[in-house]
């Protein structure tokens, strides 16, 4: 009998993501990421539904820990504050995903089905983020825009840190996104835009 390996999940995490660069994505099997990591396809499906979850797997928490974050923030905070905080302290529980994060976004930049995935999952965190605004006392509209910009800032900031983990944590790119946007609105004269 098997024992059980208590590496499985990395390996074969590991083979798929040398397999998907090197063969497409959509040219990988199940089978060949078992073969590569030297394991059988049960194993692959203790910590994996299908192959694309090998790439996601863990982001469908993403939702409900910054919603929770947000909802838990201090009350005295403004909701973009709140949620600024949010980010900052989800952000800190992501230091061990700068390794392989630079794989996966050329996997998932060369595949369509992918860049699905990952724009569902964005809009997924985008709602969760405006529920938790709500349930803060943020209006309806303004918790959907200051959701959506939220989701952008760490877009941002992530894929800034992913290009250079070293300069800085992510925590520190969050805050810089989030400072560069605020002085991008600081410059803007609003009584010089064009009235309808």
């Amino acid at each position: 009998m098997p024992r059980w390996d208590p590496c499985a999940e990395d390996r074969l995490r590991e083979a798929a993501l040398e397999l998907f660069l090197e063969h497409g994505y959509e040219n990988v099997t199940v089978a060949q990421i078992t073969g590569r990591a030297g394991l059988t396809r049960r194993s692959f499906s203790r910590y994996f539904t299908d192959k694309r979850d090998v790439l996601f797997a863990g982001s469908e928490r993403l939702p409900a820990v910054l919603a929770h974050s947000v909802r838990h923030a201090d009350d005295t905070l403004s909701s973009f504050e709140a949620l600024l905080a949010a980010l900052v302290d989800v952000a800190g529980g992501l230091a061990d995903q700068a390794p392989l994060a630079v794989q996966r976004r050329a996997v998932v930049r060369a595949s369509p089905e992918l860049q699905e995935r990952g724009r569902t999952k964005f809009a997924a965190v985008t709602d969760a983020v405006a529920d938790a605004l709500r349930d803060r006392g943020t209006p309806e509209s303004e918790a959907t825009l200051l959701a959506q910009v939220g989701v952008a800032i760490f877009r941002t900031a992530f894929e800034r840190w992913i290009d250079r983990p070293n300069d800085a944590g992510l925590p520190a790119r969050i805050r810089e996104a989030a400072a560069e946007l605020a002085a991008s609105l600081d410059a803007v004269d609003f009584a010089a835009l064009p009235h309808p």
